[in-house]
Parts: structure tokens; C-alpha cells; sequence
């Protein structure tokens, strides 16, 4: 399963996954505009840190190519203007902002190398294609390390979606669950329902079950009674942004999951790339939170669930300390 490719040469176009579909409908976006790529972004099509990350490298060969610049101060100006959008999609997942410093490196370094506007657009769109390739890399390296926690026999809990379709890989935390089943070891997951979006009934439930891993759905408040009746033996999740006390932000509720985890005295485990890591930030208390529109709680999937005129707290993560 392939959550997101190039397609193509320079002149390509991005082929992405619409999760909000899902797990109803199988669809491929043909993305060739930079506006699309940020859009996707906002409204989830594509989601997860390290997906986001390869999805906003994409995305800057997108908007150059539009841009189309005749000259070194002009590519210089183009890209200014691609990384501020891109930039402004989604505030908490690090990731992003990795992936946009490191196409900015790149394309300073082959502006001094003098490269003509063709050859920067190449230059860019390989770079962004290592990034894609590296992020797949790490995916792998998660999976082969993290599995050795996992014991056959262990019923393990996971909360929203870091697996393929969060990653350009194999995913995070999913990864070592992957690895572990790779490895002949029997394991059952519970995959938080994770609300209100519901990215672990609708995503992680479906891409686990697609590759014959033994899944089960809890709602979110179920979690202290799996865990005090002794059914769950480790928590793996994954993380958008992890400050360098180790402070980590991840999908709201993660906070919850992790104090339940301590009072019961089992394993919790956060399993992230390098390019999660943030060493600018100090800890959770810098980290943006992003907030989600309340209608993803009062009307989520077309049905009102709240009355009118009641406020609403959406924030999209928490930090764990």
C-alpha cells in the first residue's frame, strides 16, 4: 500500500491517498498545484508527521514549477513564497518544517553551483525523493529495533494512525508491530477509536487488517478498563513533535493514554524518525497545538452531535511529558 509517490520526471505530479475516505473508499489524488498539496494537508487527506514532511518536499517542486522564475533572484523569491505556504498548513508536526529547511539547503547549494532553472527543478525533485527514501529507511529501522520489546503473546495498545498511511514507509509505531508479526511473534492490537476523527477506527483498524495483523477497535474511553483488567501489556504510539527534554506532542488524548500506562505500570513506548525530533524547541510548553474546527466535534461525518451554540475544545494534540 502506497500512501504517496511521485510520479514522473520533473514535469510529474504527486500521487496521494485520501484518507478522509477511508476506510469507505480507495482514491488517488493526481496532484500537479502547490494549492492542492496545502489543501490536502488542512483537511487530512494526508496526514501523520512524516508524511506531511515527503508531502511538503512534493509540494515545493509543485510550486516552483508553477512559479516558473527566469532568474537566481527570482527562484530565490519563488521559493520564499512556496516554503511561507507550505509552511502555514499545519503548525505542530516538526517534521514539515524539517523537510522545508532541508529543500532550502539544497536549493541554495545548487544556486551557487549555478544551475539553470531546469536544473534546479531536478535537483529539488531529487532531493525530495531521498527524503521520501530516507523516511522509508527509518521506517524499517523503527520496525527492526522496536519489535525487540514485543513479546509474542502480548496484547499491545496503539492510539490514532502511525503507520503507512502516517509515513512514506511502513510507518512508526506500526512499524514495530509489522516487524514484530514479521518475526512470528503473536500479537493482538487495540486501536484506540481516537475522536473525533477517529483516525484509529477508520485508518489503523483498516491498514492493520489489510496485512493480516490481529486488530480490535476500543473506544477511547475504554483504555483504563483494558489496561486495569490486565489485557494490555505494552502502549506503542507515535509522535509529531518531540522537544529536546523529550516532551512529546501527539495526537490529543496520547497524554491520557500515557498516565493510564504509568498507574498500571506498563510499557510505553514513542517510536519517531530523526525528523521528529526537535532540538530548537525546549520543551512541550513551545510547542504549537494546533486547533481543529469544531465542527469535527458538532457535526462529524455529517450528524450533529452537539446543540447549537455550545462552545467547543478541539485541540489536534497534547504533550506528554
Amino acid at each position: 500500500m502506497l500512501t504517496l509517490r511521485w510520479v514522473g520526471g520533473p514535469g510529474g505530479h504527486l500521487s496521494l491517498l485520501d484518507q478522509t475516505l477511508l476506510p469507505a473508499r480507495v482514491k488517488y489524488l493526481r496532484i500537479r498545484e502547490l494549492s492542492v498539496v496545502i489543501d490536502a494537508i488542512r483537511r487530512l487527506a494526508v496526514r501523520g508527521a512524516p508524511a506531511i514532511g515527503v508531502t511538503a518536499a512534493y509540494g515545493v517542486v509543485l510550486g516552483l514549477r508553477e512559479e516558473a522564475p527566469t532568474s537566481a533572484a527570482g527562484a530565490r523569491r519563488s521559493f520564499a513564497r512556496v516554503k511561507e505556504r507550505l509552511a502555514g498548513s499545519r503548525p505542530t508536526a516538526v517534521n514539515l518544517f524539517w523537510s522545508l529547511d532541508r529543500m532550502e539547503s539544497r536549493a541554495e547549494a545548487l544556486e551557487a553551483e549555478g544551475a539553470s532553472f531546469p536544473e534546479l527543478l531536478r535537483g529539488l525533485l531529487d532531493e525530495a525523493i531521498e527524503i521520501h527514501e530516507e523516511d522509508q529507511r527509518l521506517c524499517r529501522a523503527i520496525g527492526r529495533h522496536g519489535q525487540k520489546l514485543l513479546r509474542s503473546g502480548w496484547n499491545v495498545l496503539t492510539h490514532c494512525n502511525a503507520g503507512a498511511l502516517a509515513t512514506g514507509g511502513m510507518g512508526t509505531a506500526l512499524a514495530v508491530i509489522y516487524s514484530a508479526v514479521e518475526k512470528g511473534k503473536k500479537i493482538r492490537v487495540f486501536a484506540d477509536e481516537t475522536r473525533p476523527l477517529l483516525q484509529g477506527a477508520r485508518l489503523t483498524s483498516w491498514e492493520l487488517r489489510r496485512a493480516g495483523v490481529d486488530v480490535t477497535v476500543a473506544c477511547d474511553n475504554a483504555a483504563a478498563s483494558l489496561m486495569g483488567s490486565g489485557q494490555i501489556q505494552c502502549v506503542v504510539v507515535g509522535a509529531d513533535r518531540i522537544a529536546s527534554n523529550g516532551d512529546v506532542a501527539n495526537k490529543i488524548g496520547t497524554y491520557g493514554v500515557a498516565v493510564l500506562a504509568r498507574e498500571h505500570d506498563i510499557p510505553f513506548y514513542v517510536a519517531a524518525p530523526s525528523s521528529t525530533f526537535d532540538p530548537h524547541t525546549a520543551s512541550g510548553a513551545g510547542i504549537p497545538i494546533e486547533q481543529r474546527s469544531n465542527l469535527e466535534v458538532t457535526a462529524g461525518f455529517g450528524r450533529k452531535t452537539v446543540p447549537p451554540g455550545v462552545d467547543v475544545y478541539n485541540p489536534a494534540f497534547d504533550v506528554t511529558p
